[in-house]
């Protein structure tokens, strides 16, 4: 089943090991914040550093692992016809907003959504790290310097990624204008479960 995430807004469910999470760029050109905390404790989450570290890229696609703050393999990315994202740069807030956009109407961004899509999971908003921000493009220059342009995704682009825990995932679809292009679209998502075939003979044997 297909689930919509309206523009500029947010949402958080639970990801069990074992499933994959597809993100959907329906439209093309929109980027999608990602986080995710373990089931169990939620003080465990995906960190950048760790990744970079332990995958040895910040250019992070198929075959990459996305790594917790406790070094503990979070979530593997099993297709992506992307290939360009971000792990560099903080969820939009209120105070981006104020510092990049003083011409623009202030919004609460991808922090406050997530922020008040988290909450009822335990997490406050001083416990939201650095976000795998999907289908973001940001390229760094020979003098390290970053610049955020408009994502690469043509409409029906994805990205697939396998839970290796039980996890909280909290994702967007981004409120800022330079990382969507000025523009603002909506992101889907879909759960793939795996068929329960091999529980069958353990269920006929307890029958």
């Amino acid at each position: 089943m297909t689930e919509i995430i309206a523009p500029r807004s947010g949402t958080a469910f639970p990801l069990l090991r074992g499933e994959t999470l597809r993100v959907i760029d329906p439209e093309g050109g929109q980027v999608s914040d990602m986080l995710a905390f373990t089931r169990g404790d939620v003080r465990e989450v995906v960190s950048n550093g760790r990744t970079f570290d332990y995958e040895e890229t910040i250019r992070l696609t198929t075959g990459n692992r996305l790594w917790s703050n406790r070094s503990n393999p979070m979530l593997e990315i099993v297709e992506d016809n992307v290939g360009t994202h971000d792990f560099l740069l903080t969820p939009c807030s209120e105070a981006t907003f104020r510092h990049f956009y003083k011409d623009k109407p202030v919004h609460r961004g991808c922090f406050g959504n997530l922020a008040e899509a988290l909450a009822p999971y335990g997490i406050a908003e001083d416990d939201i790290p650095v976000a795998f921000n999907l289908f973001m493009h940001v390229p760094v220059d020979d003098a390290g310097r970053v610049k955020v342009l408009p994502p690469r995704t043509a409409p029906g682009d994805f990205i697939r990624l396998r839970a290796l825990d039980d996890l909280i995932i909290g994702l967007t679809a981004c409120s800022a204008y330079d990382s969507c292009g000025g523009t603002f679209k909506p992101i889907h998502y879909e759960i793939e479960r795996e068929p329960l075939t091999r529980l069958e003979p353990q269920m006929s044997r307890i029958l």
